[in-house]
């Protein structure tokens, strides 16, 4: 005759299998409804592009709706606030892109902690930016421009997207490495930036490849350097800043997150497909158009590439001095 002792042994194993059954239930029909994707910005700029072009991949691999949702404000915070108060039940995606690993050390008072709070998927591209500067100002190379602001110190204004953004921090950058001196013009927004330098408001920006370029085949702006240690497949004549400034580097990133605490197996699973889908001809077209590259890789990676970021940037921003708007 069974002991009581002797029921409970396999009563105890088939609750653990159940369990660990449950823990595994919401990968297996993943997704099995429509799907929130985040992206922090507005609607038409280099953030929006690169977003809806997984969301749309995401969509058509799955059979299932990857729904784009712009949430601008407060430099992306008000969507990662969204994101990061939101079930982790791979439901809602963020769009994480490089102001994330700028703002910790711009806001002091957020409601999240985006190191802590955002689990990351996979790095999708890294994205270069453009040193332009409008045909008038006299200088065809970065020495050049480095010794035309020193000759002119305080004179030259360079525009950006608004204080604290990635074309602020880049040129901050540049400043500390050169000792140059240049005047901050911060736009609400790339697109005002950069008709002001075509129109000879501004002399410099350091703009993303994607609002710049058309400018540059155009001859309305002149390109003397890419931010990226290497030269970009859509710019091939213009040389990386780090070949006239050693070290330089301030490319920016794009990838995706979710809520913390998301099961691995729904983490792991987008992290799978999307890897696959940076192998898609079209797609990496896309990337390059962008003045970006392929990246990929695990979820760690990208963490590490995350992590690296804040550190670098957070001591620019403190010795530029720069405050949030």
């Amino acid at each position: 005759m069974r002991t009581l002792s002797g029921l409970a042994r396999p009563f105890a194993l088939c609750l653990a299998i159940l369990a660990l059954s449950a823990t595994r239930a919401p990968a297996l029909d993943y997704p099995n409804k429509p799907v929130h994707f985040i992206i922090c910005f507005a609607a038409g700029g280099p953030n929006d592009i690169t977003g809806r072009l997984f969301g749309q991949y995401l969509s058509e691999h799955f059979g299932q709706q990857f729904i784009v949702e712009n949430k601008p404000g407060a430099s992306g915070n008000m969507g990662t606030e969204t994101v990061a108060k939101s079930p982790a039940d791979g439901y809602t995606l963020l769009q994480i892109v490089t102001p994330h690993a700028i703002n910790s050390a711009l806001y002091s008072n957020l409601s999240f902690d985006f190191i802590r709070d955002i689990a990351p998927v996979i790095h999708v591209a890294r994205l270069a930016y453009v040193v332009v500067v409008n045909p008038s100002v006299p200088a065809k190379t970065i020495p050049e421009l480095i010794a035309y602001a020193k000759a002119n110190p305080g004179k030259i204004n360079y525009g950006s997207a608004g204080q604290g953004t990635p074309q602020n921090i880049s040129c901050e950058l540049f400043k500390m490495m050169t000792g140059v001196d240049l005047l901050h013009v911060p736009y609400r927004g790339g697109a005002l930036a950069i008709g002001d330098l075509v129109s000879g408001h501004l002399q410099v920006i350091f703009a993303p490849v994607s609002e710049a370029i058309q400018q540059i085949k155009a001859g309305k702006l002149r390109a003397l350097a890419v931010t990226t240690a290497t030269r970009l497949d859509v710019l091939p004549d213009v040389p990386p800043m780090a070949d006239f400034v050693p070290s330089y580097e301030a490319s920016g990133f794009a990838g995706i997150g979710v809520p913390r605490n998301t099961p691995t197996e729904i983490i792991a699973r987008l992290n799978k497909e999307l890897n696959a889908g940076l192998v898609d001809p079209r797609i990496k077209a896309r990337i390059v158009e962008l003045g970006g590259t392929v990246v990929g890789g695990s979820p760690a990676e990208f963490a590490t590439t995350i992590s690296e970021a804040t550190e670098k940037w957070a001591k620019v921003i403190k010795f530029a001095g720069i405050k949030a708007e």
